[in-house]
């Protein structure tokens, strides 16, 4: 069955779905707010699957993914506010106005000139609609917190507020790791937060430099950990012993023994495989 095909198969499944009489009494009584954190926790399911780099899983949560995003638009359509299609109208003549050397005569040298046409772009966009065109208006402030911070330092470095280099960045994070230290000193809980968000958010600008995500790397390190862990605990029962019994010397020994089993070298992230690449904005934002 082709694509279209399913797609109206999967809209007829919504319509039985929240039909007034004979439909589902959840389904009929969600609305476009009720849904948003379905849609929040199906987007991380998603970016799971991608990261454990399991195509078919991955698969499968796109699937619950766009089931609660095609739920979402005949709610909407059914409102008379849009339609998936004008959805999908817009998101097209979006992408073509915002790569003209794709689908016109325009040619860019250079990644950097590329992404300077796209900020340029959005920002007439912006413009013509009357939408404020700060530097950094179009980063949302819902964002995860270590999203946010990177969008911020690639948006502010795209109009030339940044760091010379990156040694400037490497001083300061040492800066804000010794100011850290100074406000654990003072005894004061606001200085010690203060002072730990600038020593995080100016560690999101050197991994950015870096060509790293903090919150991807932040991610998979709370993995490795999760998964070594569990390691530890299985090697101890294996041995006849309570884990949270155990002295942090043995934890210790423990958790040394897992790491010497794990592959020399081994990828951080199983999905590069299969990844896709980022949009020429540099921070992902549409």
């Amino acid at each position: 069955m082709h694509e279209a095909e399913q797609l109206t198969r999967f809209q007829s499944v919504i319509d039985s779905l929240t039909n007034p009489e004979t439909g589902c009494p959840w389904d009929r009584e969600q609305t476009p707010v009720s849904l948003c954190e379905y849609l929040i926790e199906e987007c991380y399911e998603l970016v799971a699957a991608i990261r454990a780099g399991k195509p078919g899983h991955a698969c499968d949560e796109m699937g619950d993914l766009l089931f609660v995003l095609l739920l979402m638009a005949r709610i909407f359509e059914r409102s008379g506010s849009f339609s998936l299609g004008d959805a999908l109208k817009m998101g097209a003549d979006k992408m073509i106005r915002r790569h003209p050397h794709v689908f016109k005569e325009e040619t860019c040298s250079t990644m950097s000139e590329l992404m300077r046409n796209w900020a340029a772009l959005k920002k007439e966009e912006q413009s013509a609609s009357g939408e404020a065109i700060g530097i950094l208006s179009s980063v949302p402030s819902s964002l995860p917190p270590l999203t946010k911070a990177y969008r911020l330092h690639a948006k502010a470095a795209s109009a030339g507020f940044t760091w010379d280099d990156d040694e400037d960045v490497e001083r300061q994070v040492e800066a804000e790791w010794l100011e850290l230290l100074d406000a654990r000193a003072s005894g004061s809980a606001a200085a010690k937060e203060h002072e730990l968000g600038d020593l995080i958010f100016t560690l999101v600008e050197l991994g950015r430099r870096m060509g790293i995500k903090a919150a991807s790397a932040a991610d998979f390190a709370a993995d490795r950990f999760r998964k070594r862990v569990e390691s530890m605990e299985s090697l101890a029962r294996r041995q006849g012993k309570d884990f949270s019994s155990l002295s942090l010397d043995e934890k210790d020994e423990l958790w040394n023994e897992v790491k010497s089993t794990e592959p020399a070298g081994a990828p951080q992230n199983p999905a590069v495989e299969f990844a896709l690449p980022l949009q020429p904005s540099g921070d992902g934002a549409q």
